[in-house]
């Protein structure tokens, strides 16, 4: 047997500094030593043991000299010993030594301390020699009467592993135990031995339960665990028996334990899709969600809704129930507020639209009434946009909502009133009986707006859509009140000197000279005004922007009243009041081009705005029915061309869900019989219990094998040469925020290979767990290493290193076979995702981080490139198809994706087609690539770099 096969159940940490001791000090030790003493030379001798000596001369020492010793440390250590000594000669036949042993065993099983009889029990489990365990078995048997339910537990343990492994030492072990669990009252001795039940003999598990159906309620929850388990096995293999027992499951969704009720809410979906079943397995998960604190557990629940949802069928049961689900936005956690929400508008329809939009409406005032905390701006975000889905989606509730919403335009957090405001832009281009109602409320809020961006896009509002005389007037008139006093410039000069005249508010300073430009002397007023912030505080919105310098609000403000003015004239026929209007918003024009070109400003206008202004200020002038409709007609026409193809674009992406969603199974298909389907065919009949023990493990092997090609020769690296000492491989399993490196390393010399170390180091945001541990090679042998790597960020990550050994009876030092290196792939940990344009234009800005690649493949095609680059890098393109369709020689693109570690990563594609090079000439450009952090960006880059060329098939 080599060391990769001689298994150890119990793990152990070897520190490694210290040279191993001789044989001799050790014996000396374990003979004539203190408890002290023996107990360290114990744990070394274990140590040399798992390293792969065999120490025979020692085994005889320890029987004499250990064995009879009562210390607790002592007994312990030599648990794990005997788990671990070599207990056969090399022909197979069991060591006469272990006969002593057996008889120290069988001691310890009728020993009076109950620990002692427990951890022996335990340490049977692991024993695969039937000589050994054949004297024990009355010692065992007698241990189900013990009065300690520890020693009764490990009793029934022992026992179920004995049966399984030698049935023929135990025969009646299913009766038995049968009777143990009847006279039982331990809830974990009986939780164990219906476990064994279950798994040995499931007929006489199904009677006892029928003798206990109604009392399941009073039982633990480690046992309901067990017959929920047992229930959902049996009615699987044999559907008939599920009217027996689906009783009992609805009972224990009244548990008091939450991991039974959740356990129990997934077996009856699976056993029942009738509308009573689901609706009690969804509000047993909804109870979940609001009992339990760990905003872990609540994310896991609601992705069971979310999958109950996937199934037609249940989805209407689930739409009824829309307002339990709400109850979980009490959570605090965002991300638990987003899955919520999101849930909620999938299951939303006519019949329960209006008391979603009523709490949304709550909700959203609740969070103007709460003190801010770092996510209550992106919670109401999240409120805004939901409320603007269902307004689209269900237009009679727009009214509702909107008057609510137009309150938080004036809002201090920009990106909640960005977002309102694109709701209200669309509703009242959708909905014209709306329209009055949102310029009424528009002009409300107007004069109360803080941020320049959220006041630009309400004057374009108010500029399109106010149709009505007394609108236009009223335009007009909060224009003028944001603006203030004009002429600006003169009223502006005035008030400053005006602030200085009275002497409360005048102190007297040094006066401080200062040299100009020119090298005269400039000296600076000793008067200073005591009170300037209050004069930036009185000041009207509009006026603030532009003593700021933007003046880019002002081409817009020049925009609106040019709208307005001819629509005016269009609604008006005497001239003295089309005269009158068109002379003031010309005022209006020409006094903030004065402004712009003074020195009040913090900065100058620039051209482009004053040419915007001067544009509009020509246009009053003249007023032509060409511009009238240019202004008037095309604008909005714009604004429908880009709502509709929104709207397009929305339907088609619910149509493929939808598409996905419905599962036709046409008449000419074949006939899955299910001998021949493979396992991850039968989603159904999987054993759900196996896979939620394989998700908490983090085994994710079940996507491999969904995937032939994903199997894991794919993933082998080889590490070593053919002709090398040691044949080195590695198997690179990839888990989230672990590596696993499963490594086979073959002996291919005739020598003995003792202390074979695998020795690891890593580059990049790579930690080695722990240091594999050594192990001795026979001729032509070989054993696999398994090593964990934790991985912290998405960066390029290389693992590389060496094996080292020493050869039996060579007097060298150790050989040494360095390994090839080990890139670890970014790509496992990217993942393709969305995000609007505004996020989209606001991580650009922010991000710190740019790596800009220049294109050189030898694909032809534009499209196809972007594909390939799609592919790749696993991002996400947000610009649209319909933008990327028709052909002009040039392709701009946008894409986005996030790393598991919650990442950001965007990339700009600018690519063309040079035609004058010939229809052949592949295409050129550059790809712009920005994150948050510096690896991010470059390991993005490198692997774009890699994959640009397609590879020739």
């Amino acid at each position: 047997m080599t060391a990769a096969e001689n298994v150890c159940y119990t793990l152990i940490n070897v520190p490694m500094d210290s040279e191993p001791p001789s044989e001799i000090s050790l014996k000396n030790d374990l003979e004539k030593g203190d408890v002290k003493l023996k107990t360290e030379a114990l744990k070394k001798v274990i140590i040399m043991i798992l390293n792969g000596e065999k120490l025979p001369g020692l085994l005889m020492t320890i029987i004499r000299f250990v064995l009879p010793l009562q210390d607790h440390t002592i007994k312990k250590l030599l648990l794990v010993f005997w788990e671990i000594v070599p207990k056969t000669t090399p022909d197979g036949r069991l060591l006469q030594e272990m006969i002593l042993v057996c008889d120290a065993y069988r001691k310890d099983l009728q020993h009076p301390n109950e620990f002692i009889r427990g951890s022996t029990l335990r340490f049977l489990c692991k024993l695969k020699e039937a000589e050994l365990l054949e004297p024990l078995m009355p010692a065992i048997r007698a241990c189900l009467e013990h009065r300690h339910s520890y020693v009764r537990r490990n009793a029934v343990l022992a026992i179920y592993t004995i049966y399984r492994n030698f049935e023929h030492l135990i025969p009646d072990a299913p009766e038995l135990i049968h009777d143990f669990l009847v006279n039982e009252k331990d809830a974990s001795c009986k939780r164990n031995a219906f476990m064994m039940l279950i798994h040995a003999d499931q007929d006489r598990a199904l009677d006892y339960l029928s003798t206990c159906i109604d009392q399941v309620q009073t039982f633990g929850d480690i046992l309901q665990l067990v017959i929920v388990e047992l229930i959902y096995k049996v009615c699987h293999a044999n559907p008939s028996e599920r009217a027996r027992f689906i009783r009992c499951i609805y009972n224990l969704l009244q548990s008091s334990s939450p991991a039974v009720k959740y356990e129990a809410a997934g077996t009856l979906v699976t056993l029942s899709s009738a509308p009573t079943a689901i609706k009690a397995a969804a509000q047993c998960y909804i109870d979940l969600i609001i009992k339990e604190s760990d905003n872990n557990v609540k994310l896991i629940v609601l992705d069971r809704l979310v999958e109950l949802k996937e199934h037609p069928s249940h989805e209407r049961v689930l739409q009824d129930l829309v307002m339990d689900i709400l109850r979980v936005l009490s959570t605090p956690d965002l991300e638990v507020r987003k899955k919520t929400l999101q849930l909620a508008l999938d299951l939303v329809s006519s019949r329960n639209v209006e008391e979603l939009v009523i709490v949304l409406k709550k909700e959203v005032i609740k969070t103007n009434n709460v003190t801010e905390h770092e996510d209550t701006d992106k919670y109401r975000q999240l409120l805004v946009r939901t409320l603007h889905s269902c307004s689209v989606r269900f237009p009679d509730m727009a009214a509702n909502v909107i008057p609510v919403l137009m309150e938080f335009l004036s809002d201090n957090n920009e990106a909640a009133a960005a977002d309102v405001l694109e709701f209200v832009r669309e509703a009242i281009q959708r909905f014209d009986n709306l329209r009055p109602l949102i310029v009424e409320k528009m002009l409300e809020v107007f004069h109360a707006i803080k941020s320049v961006k959220i006041y630009r896009g309400a004057l374009w509002i108010l500029g399109e859509y106010c149709s009505t005389k007394e609108d236009i007037q009223s335009v007009m008139t909060e224009v003028r009140r944001s603006l203030g006093e004009i002429p600006i410039v003169e009223s502006e000069i005035k008030k400053e000197a005006g602030e200085l005249k009275p002497e409360e508010e005048v102190s007297v300073g040094p006066a401080q000279k200062l040299v100009t430009e020119m090298g005269t002397y400039a000296t600076q007023s000793a008067l200073s005004s005591s009170r300037p912030a209050k004069k930036e505080e009185d000041r009207p919105p509009l006026r603030g922007f532009l003593l700021d310098g933007d003046f880019f609000v002002a081409a817009s403000l020049a925009t609106t009243l040019t709208k307005i003015a001819l629509r005016y004239v269009s609604l008006v026929q005497e001239k003295k009041k089309q005269n009158s209007f068109i002379a003031e918003a010309m005022l209006l024009m020409a006094t903030i081009l004065h402004l712009g070109k003074s020195s009040l400003p913090k900065k100058p206008i620039t051209d482009d705005d004053v040419d915007r202004i001067s544009l509009c200020l020509k246009v009053l002038s003249e007023c032509s029915p060409l511009m009238n409709d240019i202004f008037n007609k095309e604008c909005r026409q714009s604004l429908s061309h880009m709502l509709s193809a929104k709207l397009e674009e929305e339907k088609l992406s619910q149509k493929k869900e939808s598409e996905k969603r419905n599962v036709t199974v046409q008449p000419d298909d074949p006939i899955s019989f299910m001998q021949l389907t493979a396992k991850n065919e039968m989603s159904s009949k999987e054993d759900q219990f196996q896979l939620s023990l394989l998700a908490a493990m983090g085994n994710t092997q079940r996507k491999e094998a969904a995937d032939p090609l994903a199997s894991k020769l794919n993933k082998v690296t080889q590490l070593t040469g053919f002709s090398d000492p040691v044949y080195a491989e590695a198997y690179v399993h990839v888990n989230q925020y672990d590596i696993v490196l499963d490594v086979l390393v073959v002996n291919q010399t005739s020598d003995t290979l003792q202390n074979c170390t695998l020795e690891l180091a890593t580059l990049g945001d790579l930690k080695l767990v722990e240091k594999p541990s050594p192990l001795t090679l026979a001729p032509h042998d070989f054993a696999n290493i398994k090593a964990n790597v934790k991985v912290a960020s998405t960066e390029n990550g290389i693992i590389f290193g060496n094996i080292v050994y020493d050869v039996s009876g060579a007097a060298s030092d150790r050989n040494c076979v360095v390994l090839s290196d080990i890139h670890i792939d970014i790509m496992d940990y990217i993942q393709p995702a969305s995000c609007t344009d505004a996020e989209f234009r606001q991580m650009w800005a922010e991000f710190e981080w740019e790596n800009k690649v220049t294109v050189n493949t030898n694909i032809i095609d534009l499209n196809e490139y972007l594909q390939h680059i799609l592919k790749s890098t696993n991002m996400k393109c947000l610009t649209p198809e319909k933008a990327l369709s028709g052909y002009c020689g040039f392709m701009a693109a946008n894409l986005y994706a996030r790393s598991i570690f919650g990442e950001d990563a965007l990339a700009n594609v600018s690519i063309e087609k040079p035609i004058h090079l010939g229809p052949d000439a592949p295409v050129t450009g550059h790809i712009r690539i920005r994150a948050k952090s510096q690896g991010m960006a470059l390991s993005l880059g490198d692997k774009i770099n890699l994959s640009q060329k397609k590879t020739s098939l």
